[in-house]
């Protein structure tokens, strides 16, 4: 059969479901309860069932399933926010055991779909699990392939962390070897770039883990995509909730083979917006300063009113965006006194800039847990609020704080409390930290939350609410800092890593992040947040040399981007550096865009990429070619040698004029470009076809 309203055929056999769109095929063995998938680059899928936790049994449609078909005899059209295509429902049924009710949609020309099931309860009863997987699969002849069988390219899967806490980092893990991921990862061909992605789409309920391992370089073995990750990397320390009821269900899980596996990550960053779209901006790219690396516990009056005066003068040198400049309170604003802080306020205000302010929702700092929570008159105190394990006992502290429930009543009116003051001083923007806390596994308050993400979106939920521009007026930027990856719809930026300072160290840390995480820009967030750009020095760090400094804006400018500076500019240097930086228009102009550089190569390992590329349009309508180029050797010069075919299709065949934005110096390549570069130097280029 074809489907009268796509291009997409669908044939059901006896023993098997078939659907083929074009750019796939997918197939499900009714007799094995199995399922994989061939596409025509080549990729493949095979020997993958569903699985779930029942009490201690782990139980799949391939072993303890016998009976089985297709629900209702047909595959139906749909169509929804991915696009168009068709839905085929796969019923397993054993005699004592929950049903499973699997479905898979494939779209109209994508070539991906999205696989997921539901448990449903056996005489009327409910049904609990913690451990639901919508893809296990393993096969010592390769269950998971980039290309063809027979092609000898070695693989890398990606890992992708479910935070960015506690420094972790992006790797790209070669095979053969084991990985471990959250919500997402790519299994790819580093020098050809054809890969499989795979992660959920879907974020109400689970964290989402991805494990793989292999004895081969060229295939996976054993791949498990499933919903239940909790362990250190998620910063659990209880299991993962268990989801329970008349019926529950899985994560939907997205499986796409793609030429280059960077259009993968980015069509998957794009499917995810489509169901749950970025909060939406529409002023700009936020430039300005924040605090934290300037003074951290150390902030006072002085140090706020003498940044926004300096940066008053930058901005008539066009630091700014549309006009715009924040000047961001991090932690420690509260060593002001209320009188100080309205001060502070009225005085950014009056350099024609904006206030912005930092607040910790699910984290509580203080040693007396017994003291009245603020905002609560009275009715509760923070020994209530403190989110325990399910027997009772405290969860430890995570980075020195424990976790507040998010679904506490107290929680909710002590939220109210701080987001209202905020508004009602005059602030524009708030940078909310170690969101983690809320994510956390426990016994919450609201027992309809019976995970840690149905808890954070709770408190998430409430937080969006507050701070609606429809309900206080104006807009309202909200930056989320240290915070989990999904669910993403709370944020108009987000960090993309811990902290970085100023440095060289800091640069490459946070560009490993932008290496992994370029897609999530635009997509998952409107901004990617590389962090406080720090241009001479940190408070907890000895002075950078001028190509340190630079290369650390430089990594800023091409990350999405929010271009908060990070200096305490009564210092001379500090303001030396941005008087000749800060005024840099083209480079200014780039930043502007809010668009993330993409990583022109992936090798395997923890670190950076050193080529970033970007296709752009100058406002004539020029096609251009913008590329940062990194040395992070600290000590030594280095000459990189970048092949022009790899950074743009045909690259190799033009002749291109390049220009260097920091020196106005213009050059021509072709076939390849070698970037010389000092120790620790960057150069940010515009190449143009001639």
């Amino acid at each position: 059969m074809k489907s009268e309203q796509t291009r997409i055929a669908a044939a059901i056999g006896e023993t098997a479901l078939t659907i083929d769109n074009g750019a796939l095929t997918l197939t499900v063995d009714l007799a094995t309860g199995t399922y994989g998938a061939v596409w025509r680059e080549g990729a493949s899928l095979a020997g993958a069932s569903a699985a779930y936790r029942l009490g201690n049994r782990l139980l799949s449609t391939e072993k303890d399933y016998r009976m089985r078909g297709v629900a209702g005899g047909t595959v139906r059209d749909v169509e929804d926010a991915l696009g168009r295509g068709v839905r085929a429902t796969v019923r397993h049924e054993a005699a004592g055991l929950p049903a499973v009710r699997q479905q898979f949609t494939v779209y109209e020309v994508q070539p991906c779909f999205v696989v997921s099931f539901e448990l449903e309860a056996v005489d009327g009863g409910e049904v609990a699990s913690d451990y639901m997987a919508p893809l296990l699969a393993d096969a010592a002849s390769g269950a998971l392939r980039a290309g063809p069988a027979g092609e000898r390219e070695a693989l890398a899967a990606l890992r992708v962390p479910f935070d960015n806490d506690k420094w972790v980092r992006y790797e790209a893990v070669a095979l053969p070897g084991a990985a471990a991921s959250y919500e997402a990862t790519a299994v790819y061909e580093p020098a050809s770039r054809r890969g499989v992605v795979l992660g959920s789409i879907r974020h109400d309920a689970w964290k989402t883990g991805l494990t793989l391992s292999s004895g081969s370089a060229t295939a996976v073995e054993s791949i498990a995509v499933f919903g239940g990750a909790a362990d250190e990397l998620t910063r659990d320390s209880v299991p993962h909730g268990a989801l329970s009821g008349r019926s529950i269900a899985s994560p939907d899980i997205w499986i796409g083979a793609y030429a280059d596996y960077r259009r993968g990550l980015e069509a998957f960053g794009r499917a995810n917006a489509a169901i749950a779209p970025a909060l939406p901006w529409a002023h700009g790219v936020p430039f300005g300063w924040n605090s934290w690396s300037a003074a951290a516990e150390k902030l006072d009056y002085d140090l706020y009113a003498s940044t926004s005066d300096f940066l008053r003068g930058m901005q008539d040198r066009g630091f700014h965006n549309d006009g715009v400049v924040y000047i961001n309170f991090d932690s420690f604003w509260t060593n002001l006194t209320p009188e100080e802080l309205e001060r502070a306020v009225a005085h950014v205000k009056g350099n024609g800039q904006k206030a912005g302010i930092y607040w910790t929702p699910f984290a509580f700092w203080g040693k007396d847990a017994g003291r009245v929570v603020e905002g609560t008159d009275g009715r509760h105190t923070y020994d209530e609020l403190l989110l325990r394990d399910r027997e009772g006992r405290l969860l430890p502290d995570l980075d020195g704080g424990l976790a507040i429930d998010p679904t506490h009543p107290g929680s909710l009116q002590r939220t109210a409390y701080h987001l209202n003051r905020f508004v009602e001083r005059g602030f524009e923007y708030v940078k909310l930290d170690f969101l983690g806390h809320g994510a956390l596994e426990g016994r919450h308050y609201d027992a309809s939350a019976q995970t840690g993400i149905q808890a954070y979106r709770v408190g998430m939920d409430y937080i969006r609410a507050l701070l609606d521009p429809a309900r206080i007026g104006r807009p309202f930027h909200i930056n989320l800092s240290i915070a989990p990856l999904f669910p993403s719809e709370y944020g108009h930026s987000r960090r993309i890593s811990c902290d970085a300072f100023g440095l060289l160290a800091d640069t490459e840390y946070m560009l490993n992040a932008l290496t992994g995480a370029w897609w999530a820009n635009d997509a998952l967030y409107r901004f990617n947040d590389p962090d406080h750009t720090v241009l001479y020095k940190s408070f907890n760090q000895d002075p950078t040399a001028p190509h340190e400094g630079r290369s650390r804006l430089n990594a800023s400018v091409v990350s999405g981007t929010v271009l908060l500076m990070g200096d305490d500019f009564r210092k001379p240097e500090a303001r030396e550096r941005a008087a000749a930086w800060l005024p840099n228009a083209e480079v200014l102009a780039v930043a502007r865009l809010g668009r993330a550089f993409v990583p022109v190569e992936s090798h395997t390992g923890s670190g950076a990429a050193d080529a970033f590329m970007l296709e752009s349009e100058e406002e004539d309508g020029t096609r251009v070619v913008l590329l940062a180029v990194f040395n992070f050797d600290k000590s030594a010069p280095a000459t990189k040698t970048i092949p022009l075919g790899r950074v743009v299709p045909g690259g190799d065949a033009a002749g291109w004029q390049v220009k260097e934005l920091w020196s106005g110096a213009v050059s021509e390549a072709r076939g390849e470009l070698r970037v010389p570069l000092e120790a620790a130097e960057s150069v940010l280029l515009k190449l143009t076809a001639h």
